[in-house]
């Protein structure tokens, strides 16, 4: 936009472009309710003492502001903002078209010595635009939204704030000032923001030299920063402050007593801490934007959630851990009799042999001899052997189909989500058949042997077909490994699956 005003009236390099005015407008605009949105968040943590910071947040601000902008302004010439995008405020000087371009070339630092802000007349008008009007308007904005909706919703018949008989003087200051926010503050808004629109407008095509009303009644102007001011700027900060200077002067009869050279001296505090640390601003509003920047690009983007997925499938593909196959000394048998079978879905050949197998029966010669299955884990607080399934890489162990929601437990095998859990419950169907001695607990290790078949049946008959106290159903367990889950059902983990 700087060339339209070029194309007019030449070039002005120290004229900026009103994008820049914009940025500065907004990047103060937005530091108020980021200060705000920390404190709240912080507040839960210390309520007895940052709930009261929070409840006056607005005037703590405006009095913060104050001494920042105050400090800016007498040793940068801008606001800290201003002074953040290399800019500056000057006075205008009231003469024909109020530019001397001669002698700002010729004698840079005597025009900067008599436009700058100086006096305490200027800091305190410019103050009262940076910091005044703003307070006002979110005063008066907060306000408006409490006292407001409700007469414009309700319209005539809304009557709660009429005048009781006999008023005092706060209730009749207090209902002229609802009767304000309702009739007259919506005008006065606008009005505001279309002024600052036309003196946008104007701005922008050269026809003014201040792009806010309030700074045309203050006769104020905002410019870049030339060479002279960044001399000006460094020559002050290397001149040494009094404190330091009264400290290396000698001292006249004698030595006070106590030193005055302290940190915590109140010379010290006013004229060595307080300025080093509001110039230390400087640096921590670019950290502070661009921390804000890289975690809105942090949440906003996809390479958090792709990274959090990824750290998931590598906890779930970590290998299960080697379940003990020992059993209690009271449980071990001695036969192949009183050994359960195995799932049909595990291969006898991979089971190593057994050497406490009794030798066959003289009559049953010609019958072939069954390979010894490996026994089920043993429960070391029961010591009752558990009901688990053969482990699968493509179905879901318990329902046999394909796996609907993959949910990992903690030993690493996926199961479907309403499976395991209510595996883990206990009350899955396949459980109870077999602990019910009923058909659909075949599979695992519920099966016995078939020479036995008759010699169980007649057990189950004489304890109603039920396993209870011979076998634990496995709740509680994994449904493979038979280890105990850690919090039940609140330990197991969905799978993202890409």
């Amino acid at each position: 936009m700087e060339y339209i005003s070029t194309l007019q009236n030449g070039l002005d390099d120290q004229k900026p472009s009103l994008f820049e005015l914009l940025s500065e407008a907004q990047l103060t605009s937005l530091l108020p309710p980021t200060l705000r949105y920390l404190l709240a968040r912080a507040t839960p943590h210390r309520p007895r003492y940052l709930l009261p910071l929070l409840n006056s947040f607005d005037e703590l601000y405006a009095l913060l502001q104050l001494l920042i902008e105050r400090h800016y302004l007498r040793t940068h010439g801008g606001s800290f903002v201003e002074n953040f995008y290399g800019l500056k405020r000057e006075k205008v000087l009231r003469i024909r078209g109020g530019e001397i371009p001669r002698a700002r070339l010729g004698v840079p630092e005597l025009v900067r010595e008599t436009v700058r802000i100086k006096t305490s007349r200027d800091v305190w008008q410019n103050l009262a635009v940076m910091v005044g009007v703003p307070y006002l308007k979110r005063k008066l904005d907060e306000s408006y939204e409490v006292y407001a909706p409700q007469a414009v919703v309700l319209g005539p018949s809304y009557a709660r704030d009429a005048l009781p008989p006999n008023p005092t003087i706060k209730q009749r200051i207090l209902h002229y000032y609802k009767w304000f926010l309702r009739h007259i503050y919506p005008s006065v808004n606008a009005a505001y923001y279309f002024s600052i629109l036309a003196f946008n407008l104007a701005y922008l095509f050269d026809s003014t030299k201040y792009h806010s009303p309030f700074l045309w009644l203050i006769g104020t102007r905002i410019r870049r920063m030339g060479e002279a001011d960044h001399r000006a700027i460094a020559l002050a900060a290397s001149r040494p402050s009094p404190s330091s200077s009264s400290a290396s002067r000698p001292s006249r009869g004698g030595a006070r007593p106590g030193p005055t050279n302290s940190l915590f001296h109140p010379r010290t505090l006013a004229f060595v801490v307080y300025p080093r640390l509001l110039s230390s601003l400087k640096i921590l509003l670019p950290t502070s934007i661009f921390l804000l920047k890289f975690l809105e690009w942090w949440h906003a983007s996809d390479f958090a959630r792709q990274l959090s997925r990824k750290e998931a499938s590598e906890g779930v593909e970590l290998p299960p851990p080697v379940v003990s196959q020992s059993t209690h000394p009271n449980h071990q048998t001695t036969t192949t009799t009183s050994k359960p079978k195995s799932s049909v879905s595990l291969s006898s050949s991979s089971s190593p042999p057994q050497n406490n197998t009794a030798q066959p029966h003289p009559s049953s010669s010609t019958k072939p001899t069954k390979a010894i299955k490996p026994t089920p884990p043993i429960s070391s607080t029961s010591h009752l052997p558990i009901y688990t399934l053969p482990p699968s890489s493509t179905v879901c162990p318990i329902c046999l189909h394909p796996i609907v929601t993959p949910t990992a437990c903690q030993t690493g095998h996926v199961f479907c989500y309403t499976c395991i859990y209510r595996w883990v419950e206990g009350t899955h169907e396949r459980q109870m058949a077999f602990m019910e001695g009923r058909s659909g607990g075949e599979e695992g290790w519920g099966e016995e042997d078939d020479e036995k078949e008759d010699a169980e049946k007649k057990d189950r008959k004489e304890k109603g077909g039920s396993k209870e106290g011979r076998w634990e159903s496995g709740k509680g367990r994994c449904a493979v490994t038979g280890r105990r889950v850690l919090g039940g059902t609140d330990g197991l983990r969905r799978v993202m699956v890409g």
